[in-house]
């Protein structure tokens, strides 16, 4: 097996100096394009490939950004982390992406990790970590952007966000269930970290407050945000209060699995019970019968979350790129 090609190799070839070789290498100025050239002839010849340690000691910059997501099997993130590679690729840069298992103290592990590995920034999608812990964590990186969670909703701490307007499709879901007839309304809300879960309750409470009808802290259940989590809440919840007519799910994967509990539990869907899930994954038009839900702009939250943090790179200023997408309800058949 022939050795690999070093620095020295190319400078010893051309003529000139490591400093020389290195400052083609690294785009700087100070080389006539004469020499530039010859070098870069060089490079190809002896196909070069420069270290990517050295390269970042030189330019203090590792051409890497970490991902941590709570759930790599949920379509919902795997749409994300495509936009998010996507777009990063072509500007030239590697994700390194983390699964945290829906772990707060997974989560904290992955990011110490990350910041280890000197990332240029991490993109932080649906963390579950504390607030307070996370701000301090955060505080040790040299870019963030978050999805789908803000810090101190009326502080402007510099962090930038890409998330959902997920009050308001709380609000929406509701209203859109009352609208159709329903009175006594329940929601599966998901984890008890979720940021986003905690938005979409606040929008429930809303609409239910507005048009003036009684409902129970009992009525919202959190679940782990999957099919099981689903199937076991909608039998826990149906079965305490019977009297339900209607469900607004955390996401479409509850959804299904609230879909499969009624039927062992004999409820038709959408005659006995109405069901909203979040998100709009592709299993949600495939299900009997299909899933009214939100449509979310998955790959966009994912490209604009790079786009944030490739400003926030470039020295942005506090407060920037706080950008808030808007969910747009799907009607099919499971509550039309």
């Amino acid at each position: 097996m022939s050795n690999r090609v070093s620095m020295s190799d190319v400078a010893n070839k051309a003529s000139v100096s490591l400093m020389t070789v290195s400052r083609v290498i690294n785009h700087k100025g100070d080389v006539s394009s004469e020499t530039r050239e010859r070098i870069l002839r060089i490079i190809q010849e002896l196909d070069y490939r420069p270290s990517a340690i050295a390269r970042s000691l030189a330019t203090k910059q590792t051409r890497t950004i970490g991902l941590v997501i709570p759930d790599v099997s949920n379509p919902f993130f795997a749409d994300i982390t495509r936009g998010i590679e996507t777009l990063a690729y072509a500007e030239g840069y590697h994700v390194f992406l983390c699964n945290t298992e829906e772990d707060p103290q997974r989560e904290m592990a992955v990011i110490q990790s990350l910041e280890e590995k000197r990332v240029d920034g991490l993109i932080l999608c649906s963390s579950r970590i504390e607030e307070k812990q996370l701000t301090d964590l955060l505080a040790r990186l040299p870019a963030i952007v978050l999805i789908n969670r803000r810090l101190n909703d009326h502080d402007d701490n510099g962090f930038q966000s890409v998330f959902l307007d997920d009050e308001r499709s709380g609000l929406i879901a509701t209203q859109h269930l009352i609208n159709s007839g329903h009175l006594q309304i329940g929601y599966l809300a998901g984890p008890a970290s979720s940021y986003s879960g905690q938005r979409r309750k606040k929008g429930y409470h809303t609409a239910m407050e507005i048009a003036g009808l009684a409902h129970s802290p009992e009525w919202i259940m959190h679940c782990p945000p999957t099919v099981n989590g689903g199937y076991l809440a909608t039998h826990r919840l149906l079965t305490q209060y019977p009297n339900l007519t209607a469900l607004f799910c955390h996401n479409d994967l509850v959804a299904v699995g609230a879909l499969q509990a009624c039927v062992e539990l004999n409820r038709h869907v959408p005659e006995d019970l109405a069901i909203v899930g979040h998100d709009d994954i592709q299993l949600a038009g495939l299900v009997s019968p299909s899933l009214t839900t939100f449509r979310v702009r998955r790959h966009e939250l994912g490209t604009q979350a790079v786009e944030a943090l490739l400003e926030h790179m470039k020295n942005c200023p506090t407060g920037c790129n706080q950008i808030i997408l808007q969910p747009e309800l799907i009607i099919r058949q499971s509550a039309p």
